[in-house]
């Protein structure tokens, strides 16, 4: 993992404790977007899709946010209630990396952000204890319940959340072209990328991969 300046690899550390406990959440998804993002701090719809989040308990901005590249595997799996077509997941055991975005936020807001990920209701502080003593906790069978530690930055722990089954066991499906442009406006934003970078990147994912070419990419993102 090459997270950027003062990042550590490796799991270890003491389990946050507290809502105001910080921690970072490593986006690779469509929460690369900030204005994305931002729709579950808030609440609202996010541009492009079709449902509302309620938002979180603590709504303000996060404090940081660092580009990120992740030891793994984007793919396209599933149906998006929100984008239509297949959801981006994250394989930590597949080749990589990943680019991501990592947000400096507190245990509070990662925990009801999580729970907007697994259509649940926000409002319940997650147990880190298990994700940082082995580097995975899964919490449900389906969507984002596997919670990901991906690492460390500044001492705090990295976190994400995937599908438990990975991507030997996923249901590919492609991404729709709202999905796809929420993307590649948070890797611009995240990595500097221009279009036609980040066209070949998504075109080559499992789940696109075979359904979208760069061209094709290329003219979505247009």
């Amino acid at each position: 993992m090459r997270p950027g300046p003062g990042a550590a690899a490796g799991h270890g550390g003491a389990p946050a404790a507290g809502s105001g406990a910080l921690v970072w959440y490593a986006a690779y998804g469509s929460n690369l977007h900030a204005p994305r993002l931002a729709r579950y701090l808030l609440g609202g719809r996010p541009e492009g899709g079709a449902l509302a989040c309620p938002g979180c308990r603590d709504p303000r901005p996060p404090l940081r946010d660092v580009p990120v590249l992740l030891p793994g595997l984007l793919y396209f799996a599933t149906e998006s209630a929100v984008w239509g077509g297949g959801r981006g997941f994250y394989d930590p055991d597949a080749t990589g990396p990943a680019p991501g975005r990592a947000y400096l936020l507190t245990l509070g807001q990662f925990s009801d952000i999580a729970a907007q990920e697994m259509y649940r209701s926000p409002g319940t502080d997650l147990d880190l204890t298990g994700v940082l003593a082995t580097g995975r906790a899964t919490l449900g069978p389906g969507r984002y319940e596997t919670l990901v530690h991906a690492g460390e930055l500044d001492g705090l722990p990295l976190l994400t959340l995937t599908a438990p089954t990975g991507l030997a066991g996923a249901d590919l499906n492609p991404p729709s072209a709202a999905y796809l442009r929420t993307l590649a406006a948070g890797l611009a934003q995240a990595h500097g990328w221009d279009s036609r970078r980040t066209a070949r990147y998504l075109a080559s994912r499992p789940g696109a991969a075979g359904h979208w070419s760069a061209q094709g990419v290329l003219e979505a993102l247009a």
